[in-house]
């Protein structure tokens, strides 16, 4: 587990853009069990390609999409394990991921981006890949 000294920084870099977290598996469940419209959920991290490329690409996406999520919420890898370990369970057949950007809609999962889509990838790729898919979605 990290310090919360040490990641609340990052933290506040989603939630002061409107993300609500969700810090234990009830939130998770409240959140996602039986959700109606829109929800994107960001698994949050540490890592450089969560600050260099997911938070901003995010970001930038609900900043600039025509079409959003109704509901924005984050939960953080390596800091509230228990909320994680149950967002995943709304995240499989997709193995473990962070960062990671999963959008749902009416309770399915409709589109997951995982670490591996991140890195590498600049946070306007990012950006503009997660507004394709809010028009599709949203």
């Amino acid at each position: 587990m990290y310090p919360e000294q040490l990641v609340a920084p990052m933290r506040s870099d989603l939630t002061s853009a409107g993300f609500s977290e969700l810090k234990t598996s009830e939130e998770v469940d409240n959140c996602l069990k039986n959700q109606q419209g829109t929800t994107l959920l960001v698994i949050n991290s540490v890592c450089g390609c969560a600050a260099g490329a997911a938070r901003p690409g995010v970001k930038w996406a609900v900043e600039h999409a025509g079409k959003k999520p109704q509901q924005l919420t984050t939960v953080f890898a390596g800091v509230d394990k228990e909320a994680v370990s149950k967002a995943r369970e709304y995240t499989l057949p997709y193995p473990p991921s962070s960062p990671a950007i999963a959008l749902f809609k009416d309770g399915e999962l409709v589109h997951f981006v995982e670490r591996h889509h991140i890195e590498g990838r600049n946070a306007q790729m990012i950006g503009q890949h997660l507004v394709e898919v809010f028009e599709e979605f949203c």
